[in-house]
C-alpha cells in the first residue's frame, strides 16, 4: 500500500457498517489492518456525503472521521482537475456522478490513490490511480 491514500464514501460507509456490527475483519477493517501507518487523506467532497449521515456534525463517529484524516480542500487546482476530468468524460458519453468527479479530481490533485469499492465508475477517469479493498 502507499504511504498516503485517499479515502472515498463507499469505504467510510462500509468501515462504519462494519464497527456497528462489531465486524473487525470485513474488507474495510482489513485494508486498514494491512498498513496501520498509513497516512488517512479524505476529500472534502467524501467528508460532505459521509455527513450527510449524521443529525450532528458533532455526532462521535463523524468527529473521529475529522480528527483521523487529513482534508483535502477543493482549491483552485482542485477545480481545474475536476473540469479537465469532466469535460473528457462527458466528449466519451461516460460521465459519472458531480461528487465521484470532485472526489476524483482531489485524489489526482493530491497525487494520492483513492481506496473506494466504487472502481467501475472511476477507472473511467484518466490519471486516476484506484486501490480497490473488497
Amino acid at each position: 500500500m502507499a504511504g498516503r491514500v485517499a479515502f472515498d464514501t463507499t469505504f467510510l460507509i462500509d468501515f462504519q457498517r462494519e464497527r456497528t456490527r462489531g465486524e473487525t475483519d470485513g474488507p474495510a477493517h482489513a485494508f486498514l489492518a494491512s498498513d496501520p501507518d498509513v497516512e488517512l487523506l479524505l476529500p472534502a467532497t467524501a467528508l460532505g456525503e459521509f455527513a450527510e449521515g449524521f443529525g450532528d456534525v458533532e455526532d462521535p463517529v463523524l468527529r473521529t472521521v475529522r480528527e483521523l484524516h487529513v482534508l483535502l480542500p477543493i482549491d483552485e487546482e482542485t477545480a481545474l482537475v475536476y473540469g479537465r476530468i469532466t469535460r473528457a468524460l462527458r466528449a466519451t458519453g461516460k460521465l459519472i456522478g458531480t461528487n465521484d468527479l470532485w472526489i476524483a479530481a482531489a485524489s489526482i490533485r493530491h497525487e494520492v490513490p483513492l481506496v473506494t469499492a466504487n472502481v467501475a465508475d472511476l477507472r473511467r477517469v484518466e490519471g486516476i490511480q484506484i486501490l480497490p479493498y473488497r
